[in-house]
């Protein structure tokens, strides 16, 4: 499999946040993760892309063991997120946010930078290059030069998705994606995940908005107090009845 988790556990002293979940993330899908909240969804995110460590149990990908790896390495690894509420530098514009990404795949150091060196020139301008790139696929060219505080809820969420985007991931984990946004542009980010997809990278996402997971996933595991109490396609998830008691109270999935 392409990621792996295996018996993944955290605590956070008597807490047991992510409870011993065994989970796999199939390459080139959009696999999805729901649960009430408090379920323990952000926490697994934050065990697999390095910002907290395990308890217990290991995080495998590509055939490689990264359970304790720090955050830089893990992303330079190919895995990327955002995060529930975007992270961004306010009082810079979307394209020197989104340049911040491609940093990662940048070697230039100190020296460079005080002796202006011909590699760090040609890394800034390649650093340019892929910020315009991720910023005409994510639908952002109009907004390019603006203050990322100006935006609004939705540029900001693509924006996210832009300088995650510039690391150049095989995987993009989203926390939330279309929180905070109206139907409509729900439905215009639901559409960039599935560019990214048909462009090879591979997508796992959280999300409250049922409607939105059940046509765009490929694949639904289901936390429940950190615990996983069901996993498979929109249609098992949607008649599992263990899913619809444990997060619905009893009511139907749409």
């Amino acid at each position: 499999m392409f990621l792996v988790t295996q018996q993944l556990t955290k605590k956070f002293g008597g807490l047991v946040a992510v409870n011993e979940v065994d989970f796999s993330i199939e390459k080139g899908k959009i696999n999805a993760i729901i649960g009430p909240n408090g379920a323990g969804k952000s926490t697994f995110f934050n065990l697999i892309s390095g910002f907290h460590p395990p308890s217990a149990g290991k995080v495998i990908f590509k055939g490689i063991d990264i359970t304790n790896m720090p955050s830089n390495k893990i992303a330079e690894l190919g895995i990327a997120r955002t995060f529930q509420t975007t992270n961004l530098f306010e009082q810079a514009t979307v394209l020197d946010n989104v340049i911040v990404g491609h940093r990662l795949r940048t070697k230039s150091n100190l020296l460079d930078a005080i002796f202006r060196t011909k590699r760090l020139k040609l890394e800034e301008e390649q650093c340019r290059e892929k910020a315009m790139e991720v910023i005409e696929f994510t639908g952002l060219k109009k907004v390019t030069g603006k203050l990322v505080g100006s935006l609004t809820q939705e540029e900001k969420k693509r924006t996210a998705f832009a300088l995650a985007l510039a690391t150049d991931p095989e995987i993009l984990f989203l926390d939330e994606p279309a929180a905070g946004v109206n139907p409509d542009e729900t439905e215009g980010l639901a559409e960039l995940m599935k560019k990214m997809v048909q462009k090879g990278i591979t997508v796992c996402l959280i999300e409250h908005k049922m409607q939105m997971i059940m046509k765009l996933a490929d694949k639904i595991m289901v936390l429940n107090y950190g615990e996983k109490i069901a996993e498979g396609t929109p249609e098992e998830i949607r008649n599992n009845p263990t899913v619809i008691k444990a997060y619905l109270g009893g009511s139907a999935i749409a």
